[in-house]
């Protein structure tokens, strides 16, 4: 632990304090985040005392956005839904994309979020 030094302004001492890096988390780091500190306070507390919670959140940020990526590919590949159906029909494109995109974030937020 580093040791706490103090610098004078005045008549005061006031200590040389350094915010926390913040996490680099997004959207499912976030949800993470929400959801142990609604539903788990317990692991919550502990991990946030050890120091370990910033760390947790941004690997499952990770793994979730890598997850998100990879099934993304997958089920178009597996559905059909290519640069082809693109430019032939790009409405029917987007819906499909949507759909995929919905059923990978179901997955993702089933594995990794809320469990």
């Amino acid at each position: 632990m580093k040791e706490l030094t103090y610098h004078q302004n005045g008549d005061y001492l006031f200590p040389n304090l350094e915010a926390p890096e913040a996490p680099r988390i997004g959207k499912y780091g976030t949800m993470r985040h929400q959801y142990l500190r609604n539903h788990h306070r317990g692991i919550f507390d502990g991990m946030l005392l050890k120091g370990t919670l910033n760390a947790h959140l941004e690997e499952i940020d990770r793994q979730a956005n890598e997850m998100m990526e990879r099934l993304t590919v997958q089920m178009a590949q597996a559905e059909g839904v290519t640069e082809a159906l693109k430019a032939r029909n790009q409405m029917a494109w987007v819906q499909a994309m949507n759909s995929i995109k919905n059923r990978a974030e179901e997955i993702i937020l089933n594995d990794l979020i809320l469990s």
